[in-house]
């Protein structure tokens, strides 16, 4: 009895106060000046501030929830109180039980756990894992490991807004896992993650879906996308840097590919890091209660760059879905003809605005986009341009302000302003 009024109480810190107080919209008035003193930060796809109902959870979180959670005193039934609480928290948002959720360091954990569990559960099935051509580098890395460890790794191709044919993933004999993400993180092309399930699942082959674009900007619901496993990163969507979510559905076979110990149900080992998970979760929850508003705003400042960029300058390419269905919605990537993307990164910086290119991985690695490639689309001269919770109107107007000039300039630089200038 105790117990489960302990674990009420949390639910009701992850489900009241710190959620309800906050509003769905920045302040009347506000900019994108309160983003960490940037005139316009425009890298949520990246990562996105804290949420203030994480802030707030995470606070009372620190003096309820600094113990261990496996112990028995009280100071760890409280912590194990609160985990309990988050770990219930995200699985009702994601459509899980809440003993298939387990926390990570990170989302690069996550999809390595996810991947590379499975794949070691299913040795007898296979030495094969099938990942699309676009994923994320962390189940790029993930399935390079298990091939240098001996596996094979099938990659299946995607057309030239990112999309992968579900018939594409037809399993291959010897498959043990699949991966594909549920949207690209470059160009925001969703992927059609049920219909490949459905594919694979006839075969009997289980599939990953990195989520980590999607969970808190679009409705995530583990079972209608038919996913075994799901995997998400706290600091895409408002909770703190450092959790990673793993969702393994009951029924998935799956062991951990390192050393285990007895916390989070064997998958993840080490110290859970309570404060922050208490916070993620509540970012989550509010995260879940704000889409209704938050989407079509997003959607619309999207909406309104692609409009407006061929007016304001040639030689420009979009990239990802043109129809918004296709799209998670608040991201928007295009390349510029004739400049190369750290000039306009470099350029945009200086006037204060924050976004990221896709020709890297790694932000101070500057090499050619492994999506874009595979899309088949210009790599040089790209920028992604991602809008979250905190962005206005004032944001995008700043960017298409300054980036006609910036390219303007960097073209001048190189001599290209006979092959093709931005109209100013």
């Amino acid at each position: 009895m105790v117990r489960q009024q302990r674990i009420s109480a949390a639910r009701q810190l992850l489900a009241s106060g710190p959620i309800r107080g906050c509003d769905a919209r920045p302040p009347a008035g506000a900019s994108g000046r309160s983003v960490a003193g940037v005139p316009a930060y425009l890298d949520h796809a990246s990562t996105t501030p804290l949420h203030p109902a994480a802030r707030a959870a995470y606070l009372v979180a620190l003096d309820d929830g600094w113990a261990d959670p496996a112990r028995l005193y009280r100071e760890g039934r409280r912590a194990r109180m609160l985990l309990d609480a988050a770990r219930e928290t995200v699985a009702g948002v994601l459509g899980a039980r809440p003993d298939e959720i387990s926390f990570t360091a990170s989302g690069t954990a996550a999809a390595g756990l996810a991947l590379l569990g499975t794949a070691a559960a299913r040795h007898r099935a296979g030495d094969v894992v099938m990942v699309s051509a676009v994923e994320h580098s962390s189940v790029l890395h993930a399935a390079a490991h298990h091939e240098r460890a001996g596996g094979r790794v099938v990659e299946v191709p995607v057309d030239g807004i990112g999309r992968v044919d579900p018939a594409g993933f037809a399993p291959v004999e010897g498959t043990a896992v699949a991966s594909l993400q549920h949207a690209n993180h470059e160009v925001g092309t969703i992927q059609p993650v049920a219909e490949v399930a459905e594919r694979l699942h006839a075969a009997g082959v289980p599939l990953h879906t990195d989520a980590a674009v999607t969970v808190g900007h679009l409705p995530v619901d583990l079972r209608v996308l038919g996913a075994d496993l799901l995997t998400a990163s706290a600091h895409k969507f408002g909770g703190p840097a450092g959790v990673g979510i793993l969702a393994v559905r009951t029924g998935t076979r799956w062991r951990s590919p390192g050393p285990v110990d007895e916390r989070e149900s064997g998958r993840v080992p080490g110290y859970p890091d309570v404060p922050a998970i208490v916070a993620a979760a509540a970012a989550l929850a509010a995260r879940a209660a704000e889409l209704a508003a938050q989407r079509p705003r997003l959607a619309g400042y999207v909406a309104e760059l692609r409009r407006r960029l061929p007016e304001l300058m040639d030689d420009v390419e979009l990239l990802g879905d043109p129809d918004p269905a296709g799209s998670v919605g608040h991201i928007s990537a295009f390349s510029c003809l004739y400049v190369e993307g750290e000039a306009l990164l470099a350029g945009l910086d200086r006037a204060g605005i924050a976004v990221s290119s896709g020709s890297s991985c790694t932000s101070d690695v500057l090499t050619p986009s492994h999506v874009l490639v595979a899309m088949g689309a210009l790599t040089h001269g790209n920028l992604r341009v991602s809008f979250g919770r905190e962005s206005t109107r004032a944001d995008l107007d700043a960017l298409l302000d300054v980036l006609p000039g910036v390219v303007r300039e960097v073209r001048a630089r190189l001599g290209a302003t006979d092959l093709g200038a931005a109209r100013g």
